[in-house]
Parts: C-alpha cells; sequence; structure tokens
C-alpha cells in the first residue's frame, strides 16, 4: 500500500482535543456525502472490491465482516462514508429515548503512545425521535445495528420503559438491536448485568419484539469486560434462556492496571471513564472465550476491544466470533485500517 496520508495529519488532528476533532471529521462527513460521485471514488481508493469478503449471520448478509462499534456514530450521521471505507456494518448509538447533553466536557481523552481512549461521554444523544428519521435515509449494502440505553435520569426500576421506548422508534429502522447495559458513565446501568435485573428486562424486550412483528430481528446484548467469571457464567446463562440472539463482548474497561505504569498517573488524573484501544485486548479477549465456551451453539458472539488489526481480527473469529468491531483503533491508524484489515483476513474468512 502506498503511503498512508493519515499519517502525516494525524499530528496536527491530535494537536486538537479530541470531542473537537470529532465534531470536525463529522461535519467533513457530511459535506463529503453531499458530492455526487465522491463516496464510489473514496470506496475505490479507500477499500476496493470486497464481495469476497462477505459472510452470514444471526439472518443477515454482511458485506465485511469488521463492523464499527457503538459510540462512534451516535446518530446515523455519516453512514454513507463508512460504507466508503469498508464497515461491512455499523452499530449507531447508544441512542436513549429522550434527548440528553451527556456528561460535562472535558470527557474525552487520548493516549497515542499506548492507542488508548479514555470516554465518559454519558450517552450524549439526540433522542430516539431525530435518529429514527435520520435512518430512514440510511444507505443499502450496509448492515446497521441501533445500540439502545436508558436516560440518566430513569430509575433502575424503570429502565425497561426507557428500553422499550427507545426500541419502538429504533428497530424498524435497523437490521439489528443492541442493548447497552455496560457502559460505566451512566450511574448504575451496569447493574441490569445482574441476573435478577437481566432476566425481566429480557423477557419485556422479547415481548415488544413479538408486538412489533420483528421476531426475526436478532437482538444482541452488550456486556462489560470487568465481571468476574462465576458473575459472567450466570449473565450468560439468563441471556441463553432469554431468546434472544447473542452477545456482543465487550464494552471499555475500568480497570487502570491496562496502561503502563509509566502513564498510569496521567490516566488517573483524567478521573472517571472507561477505557478503550490496544490495552484491552488481552482482557476482552479472555471475557469472549468465557463466553463462547459457555454460549449455546446457535448464538452468536460478537468480539469487541482492543481489536486493532488483521491479526487481532483472525484470532477473534478463530476464537468463536461471528464478526469483530473496532472503534479506537480507528482514531489512531485512520481510514485504511478497514483494507489492511480485510487484506489480512482472506485466510480466516
Amino acid at each position: 500500500m502506498p503511503l498512508d496520508p493519515y499519517r502525516l495529519v494525524r499530528p496536527l488532528i491530535f494537536r486538537l482535543s479530541p470531542e473537537t476533532a470529532h465534531n470536525m471529521t463529522f461535519k467533513g462527513g457530511r459535506i463529503a456525502q453531499g458530492i455526487p460521485g465522491l463516496m464510489p471514488l473514496l470506496k475505490a481508493i479507500c477499500v476496493g472490491d470486497i464481495s469476497s469478503k462477505a459472510l452470514d449471520a444471526c439472518g443477515l448478509h454482511f458485506p465485511s465482516p469488521v463492523g464499527l462499534a457503538a459510540g462512534l456514530d451516535k446518530g446515523a450521521e455519516i453512514l454513507p462514508l463508512w460504507k466508503a471505507l469498508g464497515f461491512g456494518s455499523v452499530e449507531i448509538g447508544t441512542v436513549t429515548p429522550k434527548p440528553q447533553p451527556g456528561n460535562p466536557l472535558p470527557r474525552l481523552f487520548r493516549l497515542p503512545e499506548e492507542s488508548l481512549i479514555l470516554n465518559r461521554m454519558g450517552f450524549n444523544s439526540e433522542g430516539a425521535v431525530v435518529v429514527a428519521e435520520r435512518l430512514k435515509r440510511r444507505p443499502r449494502g450496509l448492515i446497521v445495528g441501533g445500540n439502545i440505553g436508558k436516560n440518566k435520569v430513569t430509575p433502575e426500576e424503570q429502565a425497561l420503559d426507557d428500553y422499550r421506548e427507545a426500541y419502538r422508534l429504533i428497530a424498524p429502522e435497523v437490521d439489528y438491536i443492541a442493548l447497552n447495559i455496560s457502559s460505566p458513565n451512566t450511574p448504575g446501568l451496569r447493574r441490569l448485568q445482574a441476573p435478577e435485573a437481566l432476566a425481566p428486562l429480557l423477557g419485556g424486550m422479547m415481548e415488544i419484539r413479538k408486538e412489533m412483528g420483528l421476531e426475526a430481528q436478532p437482538i444482541l446484548v452488550k456486556l462489560a469486560p470487568d465481571l468476574a467469571f462465576d458473575e459472567l457464567d450466570a449473565i450468560v446463562d439468563v441471556i441463553a434462556a432469554s431468546g434472544v440472539s447473542g452477545i456482543i463482548a465487550t464494552n471499555t474497561t475500568l480497570d487502570r492496571g491496562i496502561v503502563s505504569e509509566i502513564n498510569r498517573e496521567k490516566v488517573l488524573s483524567w478521573g472517571d471513564g472507561g477505557l478503550s484501544g490496544k490495552g484491552l485486548k488481552l482482557k476482552a479477549r479472555e471475557v469472549q472465550r468465557r463466553i463462547h465456551s459457555r454460549l449455546p451453539s446457535h448464538l452468536k458472539l460478537v468480539a469487541c476491544g482492543g481489536i486493532g488489526s488483521a491479526e487481532d481480527a483472525n484470532t477473534a473469529m478463530q476464537d468463536g466470533a461471528a464478526w469483530v468491531q473496532v472503534y479506537s483503533a480507528l482514531i489512531f491508524e485512520g481510514p485504511f485500517l478497514v483494507k489492511r484489515m480485510l487484506d489480512g483476513m482472506a485466510s480466516a474468512l
């Protein structure tokens, strides 16, 4: 591959605050999508023909096994751009039923020397009504998942109402739904992973799926990487008995031990939030392997957490993942990441 221009501009981008860089990128992406013929040209340049990399999972046809994880395109703003970069799927969100601003700034931090990101965004969302309307104009030939969560002010005992409200609006416009019960940035959210809370939540979601006639649509549950294995086993058993289609593992981690000692004080000074990126890879893989060993064969595992290369993706799929998701690696590696991954994934497919 010729010189990657992203390597030249990344130092300039990283002089900006992470959220400023994000907002500028999305503004540029929205403009680019409006230029006739630019997205097909970008696809030809960035990834080329990926038809040989398609796969089927959860009753869906994925143009490629590399997906974009939730959290980057929260509002489904630049789906045509992700398609042009070679992503086979994009998980939008997390979308909350009502709009909310998220946590105060600053709430996003980079550690480039370790390819790590800390975020405490707090489910900043335009709300399900706005996002659902935008999804009506989504591009064809791209699997879109809808990651949904509860509003911060909603008590835990009323969480099901929020998930059902978001589902009613988002589910008809997407290919699958992901239930985010594992973000560390909404107080109390991770308590929904406890079997006694999770079973009625999933039962309620299966009921609304049936009410809406969407029985064929997959529902996945996104779990945290910070669970003890005995807790994880019990949670997987509840999920397996619920009728949902699978698990996304993992979300971000609260474990500062994944940061090298030389940088740990810096990260601790940033305060609360979940860590993602290269340092999460081993921790996430342990969780993924544990889940796969207990998950019934007809349910799917989606690997997320520290994946940033073809080798990482091959390993995850050899461990049993149906497809993989990336996020932090895209920030550090740039738009040619998907091509590099797909070029090296031929043997695994």
